[in-house]
């Protein structure tokens, strides 16, 4: 359904745009139906960035991306409307996606203007009230309020709702629930899990590992707009290969290690350099996880085991080389 080819993105920084920052660096993967990738990594990995360029709302420096066998960047106008009606997107702050004057299900009226503009009203109001409870939603509750007037997890899920209301195939969710309390985020994972039951495909970006093994078949690790280790969740999870998927885990609070063994493991990493030309890692590896040839490195992915492969400089020669990520699945 969703194909991405080598996807690269380069912002100008610094005085007068001297300088760059690669925020994405030839990233590949697929999407297929009824499916749910967690895009996974720390703040400023480009994840974000990965979501918008899908959603065309950054443009691609290098590379391509695929819909239904279309690449989305010729596309305009009327053929851009149409990809909107089967791809949306749902960000992190549900309270920057209205306008505090205006009562919240507006969203749904500018739907019905732009996409269904001769459905008469009492369709459309059954199609919304319809939307509204297969999103855990009572119509009654809800509809007629202003923003300000309605919780963050029921703001989320208008936004669902109104992503559903064009039918949609593909689904980007940009840390969706980390602005909501604890009982509401089930409430909306779960909503993702029922939609992903009904074939909706969903590429689900965050950082909080624990929710992308929870909601995901296959999880993508990114590291300075770098893919460093991606497949199947459970694999990656259980088998963690690369340095910084190692340090993610290592994070994670846990009940049976005191926070001092874990600190000893932080440690041993430096803040990353924006420049850096080489393995986007190697200034945060530990000293007796690289070597000197990691320092001007550039690692493939490579297949660690069936479903499970990472890019990594120093191990790269054990493993089989993959030289199409997408035909593999990945």
């Amino acid at each position: 359904m969703l194909r991405l080819e080598n996807i690269s993105k380069i912002y100008k920084v610094g005085t007068f745009g001297g300088k760059e920052l690669r925020a994405v660096r030839n990233v590949s993967f697929n999407l297929v139906p009824g499916e749910v990738v967690s895009l996974i990594g720390e703040s400023g990995s480009g994840k974000s960035t990965i979501g918008k360029m899908i959603l065309k709302l950054v443009g691609i420096n290098s590379g391509n991306i695929f819909f239904n066998g279309k690449d989305i960047s010729t596309i305009k106008g009327e053929g851009l409307k149409q990809y909107y009606r089967r791809v949306q997107g749902v960000f992190q702050d549900p309270f920057s996606s209205y306008n505090p004057i205006y009562k919240a299900d507006r969203v749904f009226n500018i739907i019905k203007e732009e996409f269904y503009p001769d459905l008469n009203s009492f369709k459309w109001k059954n199609q919304v009230n319809q939307t509204l409870e297969q999103v855990g939603l009572n119509p009654e509750h809800v509809l007629n309020k202003f923003p300000h007037q309605l919780s963050g997890g029921q703001l989320q899920r208008f936004l669902i709702a109104r992503a559903l209301l064009l039918d949609i195939h593909f689904l980007i969710a940009d840390e969706i629930i980390s602005m909501l309390d604890a009982s509401t985020r089930m409430d909306v994972l779960n909503l993702l899990v029922d939609l992903k039951a009904r074939g909706l495909s969903v590429l689900f970006i965050t950082h909080d590992l624990s929710l992308g093994y929870y909601i995901s078949e296959r999880a993508i690790i990114l590291y300075r707009g770098s893919v460093v280790e991606m497949g199947d969740t459970g694999k990656i999870f259980s088998n963690p290969v690369h340095p910084y998927t190692r340090m993610l885990m290592a994070s994670v609070p846990r009940l049976d290690k005191k926070w001092q063994e874990v600190e000893g493991i932080l440690e041993a990493t430096t803040q990353p350099v924006l420049d850096w030309q080489g393995c986007v890692y190697y200034e945060r590896c530990g000293m007796d996880e690289r070597d000197a040839e990691c320092k001007n490195c550039f690692p493939e992915l490579r297949q660690v085991e069936e479903e499970h492969f990472v890019a990594c400089c120093k191990k790269q020669t054990e493993w089989s080389v993959i030289s199409d990520p997408i035909k593999y699945h990945i």
